[in-house]
């Protein structure tokens, strides 16, 4: 048996439970030889809970045309802006401020992206999540 060996490692971002063969998969996937059906359906399936969200996946493609895929946690800036209730960040975010979060709802977005971060604990994973915030325009309720 021959061992199988890692040709590439592609990350998207797809929408979770309804994502399809169409681009950005196809174009990611196609050029590697995946069958990007094939990987749509499993993504969808493994997603199916959290619909709505963007969910990053990370596929690992290998010599055989076989592959692997860990999700991720959704991204930072589309949890703070869920969590403001706001469409989209703010363009001139020194200047206009486009919504508020408070603490404890940074405090969950972080526990949420705790595995995905490069924290070694909640208060360096709280302190990154308010970084973002404050780069997209959305300021910490006091």
């Amino acid at each position: 048996m021959a061992k199988r060996t890692v040709t590439a490692v592609v990350k998207i971002n797809l929408p979770a439970g309804s994502a399809t063969p169409a681009p950005p998969v196809g174009t990611a996937l196609g050029p590697h030889g995946i069958q990007t059906m094939e990987f749509v359906k499993q993504y969808n399936a493994a997603t199916e809970s959290q619909k709505g969200q963007i969910i990053p996946v990370e596929v690992t493609i290998f010599n055989d045309r076989s592959f692997s895929f860990v999700l991720k946690t959704p991204p930072t800036p589309v949890l703070v802006r869920q969590a403001a209730g706001v469409p989209k960040g703010s363009a001139t975010n020194r200047k206009v401020q486009v919504g508020t979060i408070t603490r404890a709802q940074v405090e969950e977005i972080a526990r949420t992206k705790m595995p995905d971060l490069n924290a070694y604990d909640i208060e360096a994973a709280i302190k990154q999540v308010i970084g973002t915030a404050e780069s997209m325009g959305i300021k910490l309720a006091d």
